[in-house]
């Protein structure tokens, strides 16, 4: 058979071959991107529904907030009328005292003018008699004229005493009973005082109950609009989940959602960084694991240039060929069979393993890996990639996690240039990322 016509067949078959193999690819990745696109239609409208919920739950929480403060009002306000009927009515059985007195003083001085007029009349009588003596009888009866004249005297002056006295009495009568009337008045006036009080007490206890059952009823529905919330959120974060496990290219090593969290947790511990801003610059660079990228080293350096799968020299700024050649012989791998990932239309691909270290840069990072691990460090390991990215970005800023160094550090870790706003893209995209993972680490942690 002709040399020709052989090459020909083979070449055919090996369009054949790849166009089936394609083809049931190109049908595997249509399904997950079409599973993939009703996902996150779902995903939109749960998190539309979600803002409306977080909507009501914040007005529900005012106006439970709101009937809480009023119920707290009327608790003090119901408190400061009870001791005001308290003291109204300790001043009120201080005042029926000072009236018992009044009324038993009131007594002792009537008893004491019954007796001085029962004395009067006495005097007046001995007077009277006195007077309707004869001269003829006042000689004979008394032994003595000058003491007719002293008994007269004395009787006159015991009977001025005796009005003046009784003058004083029957004053001191009449201020008793203007006291004890007044103190009777004081006495009506602060138990009408008193009676209000507790009528403004009732109605406000009252009210306070109304308010309260309001107040109960807003602590129920806003317990089960939070209900409600936590579900949707729950249900978002599978959606979530699952559309993270079909980002880029499955593999087997590559770690579920709750996985990565608990890797980026032991992290942070290390190096400060936040978990939700790790796995969002995992996301973006490699959906955390699944797309290690599909090209490999070409034996042939020119075609290695020409293909531009990794910096090297003649004209590169960095061999990152060299260390690449260093790092899979380290780590016992075929270097021209270890994937990384390929250039975009511009510079050059190579970047290695989950956290897309180029060569270069890991080699920067071997050394501090080696000493926390106690082992060489892979780049294709998911714990040693998630450490080896927490490092860089914490070198960058990102441990003091505020909006703005995270930003920058994503700058850097894209670019190696911090806060570099000719690529904000890429750090307003990681932080969007960040936040729909933490709202999924919450929920997480809550639901644990």
């Amino acid at each position: 058979m002709n040399k020709k016509l052989i090459q020909k067949i083979v070449i055919v078959l090996i369009i054949i071959s790849f166009l089936l193999l394609g083809g049931a690819s190109i049908f595997a990745q249509s399904s997950s991107v079409q599973e993939r696109s009703s996902l996150e239609q779902q995903l939109k409208e749960l998190e539309a529904k979600i803002a409306e919920y977080e909507r009501d739950v914040t007005k529900t929480q005012a106006q439970r907030e709101a009937l809480q403060h009023e119920v707290n009002v009327l608790k003090r306000r119901i408190s400061q009328l009870n001791e005001q009927i308290h003291q109204a009515q300790a001043q009120a059985r201080v005042l029926t005292g000072q009236i018992k007195g009044k009324e038993e003083s009131i007594v002792v001085t009537i008893s004491e003018i019954e007796k001085l007029r029962r004395n009067l009349a006495e005097n007046l009588r001995a007077i009277y008699e006195e007077d309707q003596k004869s001269i003829i009888e006042i000689l004979v009866s008394e032994s003595d004229i000058s003491e007719f004249f002293s008994n007269s005297l004395a009787l006159e002056r015991l009977s001025m005493e005796n009005r003046n006295l009784l003058g004083k009495i029957i004053t001191l009568k009449v201020t008793l009973e203007e006291e004890k009337s007044s103190l009777g008045l004081a006495k009506e006036e602060t138990e009408r005082v008193a009676r209000l009080r507790a009528a403004q007490a009732q109605e406000a206890e009252a009210i306070r109950k109304t308010q309260e059952s309001l107040l109960s009823d807003a602590q129920k529905k806003e317990a089960a609009q939070k209900q409600e919330l936590d579900a949707l959120r729950q249900q978002a974060a599978q959606i979530r989940a699952r559309i993270f496990e079909l980002a880029g290219t499955p593999t087997s090593q590559a770690p579920t959602f709750g996985e990565a969290y608990e890797i980026a947790k032991w992290v942070e511990g290390i190096t400060g960084v936040r978990p939700a801003f790790l796995l969002s610059v995992l996301q973006q660079e490699s959906a955390i694991g699944r797309n290690v990228g599909q090209c490999y080293l070409p034996r042939d350096p020119q075609e290695n240039q020409l293909r531009r799968v990794m910096a090297a020299p003649p004209g590169s700024r960095r061999d990152d060929v060299a260390n690449f050649l260093i790092i899979t012989r380290e780590l016992g791998l075929d270097p021209y069979a270890t994937p990384v990932s390929c250039p975009m239309s511009f510079g050059f691909g190579g970047a290695m393993g989950p956290a897309q270290f180029i060569p270069t840069t890991w080699m920067a990072y071997r050394g501090r890996l080696a000493v926390i691990l106690g082992r060489p460090a892979s780049p294709w390991n998911i714990r040693d990639s998630f450490l080896a990215s927490g490092l860089y970005l914490s070198d960058y800023g990102a441990s003091a996690k505020t909006r703005q160094t995270e930003w920058c550090a994503a700058q850097g870790y894209f670019t190696g240039v911090r806060c570099n706003s000719n690529h904000a893209f890429y750090g307003n995209n990681v932080l969007a990322i960040a936040d729909r993972f933490q709202a999924d680490i919450d929920i997480l942690i809550k639901t644990r």
